[in-house]
């Protein structure tokens, strides 16, 4: 028999839903370390060289369509639906015969990766208040776990097996995800009556009547597009001459990466404390300073360094973030986290987008001045919220 959601939230559910989280969110970046081979498979096509991007439009687009529906039914039968979902579209994904069906196929895969978004807000409603940060912070270090080793995974499999058997592979982890939430997870209860057209509607009323909500969009996604321009370049720049290096080294920046992680529970307690306005203004300068460090230091010391202190600056700010969002109204936690998430990958796509474009006209030089635009101009709403927010006692 499930159990219905009451208020609380033990370690081992917490574990499992990070786990969950970070399985669902792994599959939209398996693409960018393989991206070499993919597009040397398809001829080095312009259409193969976005498939990133499109995977984190369908993400944006899975986030602003799907995500809602958590607020108006049970959780917990949307996340293991999704879970099955998203493992048919990797079988279809690892059979793609060209180019642009991949690139369609991504699409859909990013839209069922959104299911990571459904486990987030169903963890924040299990918290208690005082312990909403810590809670956030817990499940988020799984999701980026997921989001960096997943290059790791992809970079050795596809330097190995091949790009294909990649995807094939997450098909039965997206399974066995589905499993282990209808399992683990309580029932959940609907938190509106309203109808679903009713509730994307919503959503564009939230982001007019929440300036705090708006803030912390803007900055996520400004953070989050200099973030994927890095992730989606560095396979490309490390085959340069001056590294000559593939997939697999690309995918092992992802462990280095996933040292940054360890901000997120830390994040999460020091927003519980101290308030998250200041912590969010310091992942924004962290973010500056790695980009500065890209730039500046081209040996690649400065790639590792650099790496490990813009995942830190990101996941900082993304966390405390949440921590503001999540505050404001409770029964539209999900259509909340729909408004911010699909700001955030909407930059992402962007970042994913204009790095391409800055490769292309100028190399890694280039990429480096894009990032560092998008970190400075993460400053604006993240420093206004900060001169607004009371000062610890």
């Amino acid at each position: 028999m499930s159990r219905t959601a009451t208020p609380g939230i033990s370690r081992g559910l917490t574990f499992v839903m990070a786990i969950a989280a970070g399985l669902a969110v792994a599959n939209i970046y398996y693409n960018q370390p393989m991206l070499g081979i993919i597009m040397a498979e398809f001829d080095h096509s312009s259409t193969a060289a976005l498939i990133p991007t499109a995977t984190q439009l369908g993400y944006a687009v899975g986030l602003f369509l799907l995500v809602p529906l958590g607020d108006l039914f049970d959780r917990r039968k949307l996340i293991v639906l999704q879970f099955l979902l998203l493992a048919v579209v990797l079988v279809i994904e690892g059979a793609a015969p060209s180019a642009t069906i991949l690139f369609a196929t991504s699409v859909l895969l990013g839209a069922c990766s959104t299911v990571a978004q459904q486990i987030i807000p169903l963890a924040t409603a299990l918290a208690p208040p005082e312990s909403r940060g810590k809670t956030i912070g817990t499940v988020m270090a799984g999701l980026l776990c997921g989001i960096l080793l997943s290059r790791t995974l992809a970079g050795f499999v596809s330097t190995h097996l091949g790009w294909r058997e990649m995807f094939w592979l997450a098909a039965p982890l997206a399974i066995m995800a589905a499993i282990l939430m209808a399992v683990m997870l309580p029932r959940d209860k609907p938190r509106t009556s309203i109808g679903y057209g009713e509730a994307l509607l919503s959503v564009l009323f939230l982001c007019k009547e929440q300036p705090a909500l708006r803030r912390a969009t803007l900055t996520q996604a400004a953070l989050f597009g200099s973030f994927s321009a890095f992730w989606t370049i560095l396979a490309l720049h490390l085959q340069e001459p001056d590294y000559q290096m593939g997939a697999d080294v690309a995918g092992m920046f992802g462990v280095l990466g996933a040292i940054g992680v360890l901000a997120a529970p830390i994040s999460g307690r020091l927003a519980d404390r101290y308030g998250p306005a200041r912590v969010i203004a310091a992942g924004v300068i962290v973010c500056v300073i790695s980009w500065l460090t890209f730039g500046l230091w081209t040996a690649l010391a400065g790639l590792i360094i650099g790496v490990i202190i813009l995942d830190f600056g990101v996941q900082s700010a993304m966390i405390s973030n949440q921590h503001v969002i999540f505050g404001l109204m409770p029964e539209a936690r999900s259509r909340i986290n729909t408004v911010y998430m699909t700001g955030m990958f909407l930059g992402g796509s962007f970042g994913s987008a204009g790095a391409t474009y800055a490769w292309g006209f100028g190399g890694w030089p280039a990429v480096c001045g894009f990032g560092l635009t998008l970190s400075v101009l993460a400053m604006i709403p993240s420093m206004t919220r900060l001169r607004a927010s009371p000062r610890p006692h």
